[in-house]
């Protein structure tokens, strides 16, 4: 899967799920273009599908640099397809207790205008969220998803005051200006609550906040990132809460379409370095297990360095090399699960581990996020640092779902008619 994280391209992260949402909340079977031997896979729900020419779908595409306005952007962007909200974040107790976390929201617009209905359950956009608490020193990984249309109240976003949120599971303003913003998620396992200060201003990734994914016109997305967010406030695990601190990495993107037809997946890192730089690296794989020439990554400065202008890093520029793997006993998918990551005219060399090895989504289509630790050198002095990877494409199989997975608005859990009525 995908935004940041992301990927989110950004943990991200993915939007098969977004697929799958789909299929269940209007009671069809998976598009054609999602299916792949009975399998769903990420190059259908972000691949290009139909002409690339801006509208000639109905939607936005992005195409070519846009001015970024804040707060404004925190918020939705309708006109597009997809877009997600992708914070991750290493936390530890004043004592050293480790915890990583992951907390997404997706939206996926069901078509590209509201259709004309009385029905207060008609919407044209479905919620998907992921949320994952990774306890490091307990040795266990937690993982859940729900999705909702955005009807009744049940989701949706807006801008100001900042608010993104499925359910009670949100993200919220605090106060009358858009910082801090409160995480909420919670299920029957463990629950997080945070307030993330903004640290960093954004980062614009790619050409000026537009993310190329590939040769095609419109195959890609506007991107931006909060890359050291200070967090604080408690992680809950098994009746047991914790008071936490650590940092977060938030990654924005939205889009109508985001790989190539030959793109499989990425694996996506997002480093937050000791030295006080941080590092954003997606590298697209291509069917033959190649990495695709649109590849692309930022690095950004430490803050008071001689030089704040974050300097992008190409394929060129990246050399990665896998020296380990893990391979999941739910999905059969084996995973990269350690790397070598060198970025010469960086200086930069740096090992990356994961902090635990079963750090899978056990969702709608599995993919694998999770928390890292890193240590190495940048020009020549030593480092460590923290942060969060994301693989997808290595086990493209829905598989059962959590126990928490849910849908809420559905046909199938409410007596009512479809979304697009």
């Amino acid at each position: 899967m995908s935004g940041g994280r992301g990927l989110v391209i950004g943990t991200v992260v993915v939007l098969v799920g977004l697929a799958v949402a789909v299929a269940i909340v209007t009671r069809e079977s998976a598009p054609p273009a999602l299916r792949q031997g009975g399998t769903l896979t990420v190059s259908g729900a972000l691949g290009g599908g139909g002409s690339a020419d801006a509208g000639s779908d109905g939607y936005a595409r992005a195409v070519e640099p846009r001015a970024f306005h804040f707060p404004e952007d925190h918020g939705p962007h309708p006109e597009f397809r997809t877009e997600w909200w992708y914070w991750t974040g290493n936390l530890e107790t004043e004592d050293g207790r480790a915890f990583g976390y992951q907390f997404t929201l997706f939206r996926s617009a069901l078509a590209p205008e509201a259709p004309q209905r009385a029905s207060a359950w008609g919407t044209r956009q479905v919620y998907l969220g992921h949320f994952t608490v990774s306890d490091i020193t307990g040795g266990a990984f937690h993982a859940s998803e729900r999705f909702s249309r955005a009807a009744l109240d049940l989701a949706g976003a807006r801008a100001q005051p900042f608010k993104v949120w499925l359910e009670d599971w949100e993200a919220v303003s605090v106060g009358e200006s858009m910082w801090p913003v409160r995480l909420h998620a919670e299920t029957d396992e463990v629950a997080l609550e945070l307030l993330l200060e903004p640290g960093k201003s954004p980062v614009l990734q790619g050409d000026r906040g537009l993310s190329q994914k590939g040769p095609e016109r419109g195959n890609a997305s506007y991107y931006y990132s909060m890359t050291r967010m200070p967090s604080r406030g408690t992680v809950r695990v098994e009746g047991q809460t914790y008071a936490v601190k650590g940092e977060s990495w938030m990654d924005r993107e939205w889009s109508t379409s985001a790989l190539g037809a030959d793109q499989v997946g990425w694996d996506w890192f997002s480093l937050q370095l000791s030295d006080g730089s941080e590092l954003m690296y997606y590298q697209l794989r291509r069917k033959d297990g190649s990495a695709d020439r649109f590849s692309s990554g930022t690095w950004v400065p430490p803050s008071g360095a001689a030089s704040s202008e974050p300097v992008r890093v190409s394929r060129e520029d990246v050399r990665i090399d896998v020296l380990d793997t893990w391979k999941s006993p739910r999905s059969g998918g084996q995973y990269p699960s350690r790397w070598r990551l060198r970025v010469d005219k960086l200086g930069l060399d740096v090992t990356v581990t994961p902090k635990l090895a079963d750090q899978e989504l056990p969702v709608s289509v599995r993919y694998w996020e999770g928390a890292v630790s890193l240590d190495g050198t940048r020009e020549g002095r030593p480092l460590t640092g923290r942060g969060y990877v994301e693989l997808t494409g290595y086990a493209d199989t829905q598989g059962p779902r959590h126990a928490e997975t849910r849908a809420r608005g559905t046909p199938e859990a409410e007596a009512t008619s479809s979304p697009v009525k």
